[in-house]
């Protein structure tokens, strides 16, 4: 399967010799991303990083949540949001079909920074058993940032710039549109971002180094983050005994 494709055509007879013993789940957002970058840039990239994973260790690949929780950018058009109670309640859901099915755990790829919800989701989901990860964790950005060579740092790069173009421009380049190289906008201090959203930052929508980005960064960074998943692939599978302390 294409990493861009967004909806998986696997069969049934598919799944049934796969015997997934873990599902991923992309979860993104419908949130503006600049004046380059389209409305469902969280959702591709979430895409393409759970069907890489999926297609090296052998997982069930879920369709992705297309809206998530993106209303720290409500001031511009097209951005559409559900509530963190609603988002919670469909990942739950989900979860609960898939133990119905067999499938016991389950690896959340999450493509938004601000679905703060799905970290609080898969703690729950944890006490007294492994169920779920949530992936990628900063650990894993910094990392692929590092193997990829980006230029800036998660926290100057926060929304539609290098890392993102960069993973556009790797596995879905028709959806870049050519004003990136000039999008360029700095806001390293953004310390009531929750309170007043990013309208109050940026008035492209960008707060990054779109310019910086490639296809050769994007390239690196899918391979570094489909490779990391490896560490969260084996925690799940640690069998717990004893008291939740032990380990």
């Amino acid at each position: 399967m294409s990493a861009v494709e967004l909806i998986t055509t696997a069969t049934s007879v598919d799944e049934r010799h796969r015997a997934a013993a873990v599902a991923v789940l992309p979860v993104g957002s419908f949130e503006q991303h600049g004046e380059h970058l389209p409305l469902t840039t969280d959702t591709v990239v979430a895409c393409a990083i759970a069907a890489a994973i999926a297609e090296r260790y052998q997982l069930l690949l879920l369709p992705p949540v297309t809206i998530a929780c993106s209303h720290e950018h409500a001031a511009w058009p097209g951005t559409v949001s559900i509530s963190a109670t609603t988002l919670s309640a469909v990942v739950r859901d989900i979860a609960a079909s898939l133990e119905r099915s067999g499938i016991h755990q389950l690896a959340i790829v999450n493509g938004h920074g601000g679905n703060y919800v799905l970290s609080n989701i898969v703690q729950e989901a944890n006490v007294g058993a492994r169920r779920m990860t949530l992936y990628p964790t900063r650990t894993e950005w910094d990392a692929a940032r590092s193997a990829a060579k980006l230029t800036s740092s998660g926290h100057d790069d926060m929304h539609a710039g290098e890392l993102e173009v960069s993973m556009l421009l790797h596995v879905a380049p028709h959806l870049v549109r050519d004003g990136f190289v000039s999008g360029d906008h700095a806001a390293p201090d953004r310390t009531h971002l929750l309170l007043h959203g990013m309208a109050a930052y940026t008035a492209s929508g960008v707060i990054g180094y779109p310019s910086a980005g490639s296809a050769a960064k994007g390239a690196a960074l899918m391979e570094s983050l489909t490779e990391s998943f490896a560490g969260h692939l084996a925690e799940l599978g640690k069998v717990v005994t004893g008291d939740a302390g032990a380990d």
